[in-house]
């Protein structure tokens, strides 16, 4: 394998087997690892696994980042200059009832992961934090110099420690890290426990969709592919430090340490009804629904600012709702052969 590999945390997940298909496609060497659980069905992540299989620059490594000295040791060995860092217990619903999980994946997992970039000077950690950060905010959109205080899951409570923590070594340590608030992520080699799944599985298999706070919601629906192009544009963009920085008035978003929070959305939110309407279209076939009260641990409305983004890198998402669901639909189809 090539100099400097890529360690792509999370390789077996949706975005990360995303962001791995894609350096691996432009001949980057990528080492992945995954613990493979049984959160959803492991018969996904093996087929994503497949996938990266066919590129000979692509290597997997099966590891629980809660392994402390498993962690420690691959770091040793490859000596990651680079660090794409997207493996997480993911969902605000599972962390209702079993939060144990996110501690173990998200915090301490992350800390081996810090600690491992830290021991071999990796020159720049990116990580997935979530727009579940922001919590009981209201203004949209959602922008990046906003305070984020009051999460409203211990999801979103995990991901923002993500950022303190990452932080915390950024300063003391100068680890470049950059976070990276992923707003409602779908398409392809998608997560059978989120929206689009669930709604497309249920309407062929004519069940209801349940519909939370009565299908009043709008989200920030963002394609993976443009995920991936940003995440992989961010990778040879380091954060400097922002020497502006103040101490009198904090900004959120950045520091004097080589630290920086950016949100990747769509921009556009999208009315939860007409993401069924687009399903039903690309199915062709009537949804059942049922309405239900809002969950507890969610929001309404979710609407990214990616001005930030916009600047540092060129990052403008390009990928319609419509288009989305409709490539989204084909892959199902073709996945589960229907």
């Amino acid at each position: 394998m090539a100099a400097e590999p890529i360690l792509v945390t999370g390789a077996a997940g949706f975005i990360g087997f995303h962001v791995a298909q894609r350096l691996a496609a432009a001949g980057r060497a990528v080492i992945g690892i995954d613990n493979l659980n049984a959160y959803y069905d492991p018969a996904l992540k093996r087929a994503r696994l497949a996938e990266l299989a066919r590129y000979d620059c692509f290597s997997f490594r099966k590891l629980d980042l809660k392994d402390r000295d498993g962690v420690a040791a691959l770091f040793s060995e490859c000596r990651f200059a680079h660090v794409v860092h997207l493996a997480a217990q993911a969902g605000v619903r599972h962390s209702l009832t079993a939060p144990h999980d996110y501690v173990d994946s998200n915090i301490t997992g992350f800390l081996n992961v810090l600690e491992g970039c830290r021991h071999v000077a990796s020159r720049h950690l990116i990580y997935a934090s979530s727009s579940s950060v922001y919590g009981a905010n209201t203004a949209l959109p959602f922008c990046v110099s906003q305070n984020v205080d009051h999460p409203l899951s211990l999801y979103g409570a995990s991901k923002k420690a993500n950022e303190l923590m990452a932080h915390a070594y950024a300063h003391l340590f100068g680890l470049p890290a950059t976070g990276l608030r992923f707003f409602t992520v779908y398409g392809p080699w998608g997560r059978p426990d989120m929206a689009m799944w669930l709604f497309a599985d249920a309407i062929l298999a004519g069940r209801p969709i349940k519909l939370f706070n009565r299908g009043d919601m709008q989200r920030d629906f963002t394609y993976v592919d443009d995920v991936a192009t940003a995440v992989v544009k961010l990778i040879e963009h380091p954060p400097q430090g922002n020497v502006a920085w103040s101490g009198d008035d904090p900004d959120p978003a950045t520091s004097r340490a080589p630290w920086r929070i950016y949100n990747i959305g769509n921009h556009t939110p999208v009315e939860l009804m007409e993401v069924v309407r687009l399903l039903e279209q690309a199915l062709g076939k009537t949804a059942l629904r049922e309405l239900m009260p809002m969950q507890p641990g969610d929001v309404r409305a979710t609407c990214a600012d990616v001005d930030a983004l916009q600047k540092a890198v060129g990052f403008a998402p390009n990928t319609s709702v419509s288009d989305g669901i409709a490539r989204f639909i084909d892959w199902y189809r073709a996945y589960h052969r229907v």
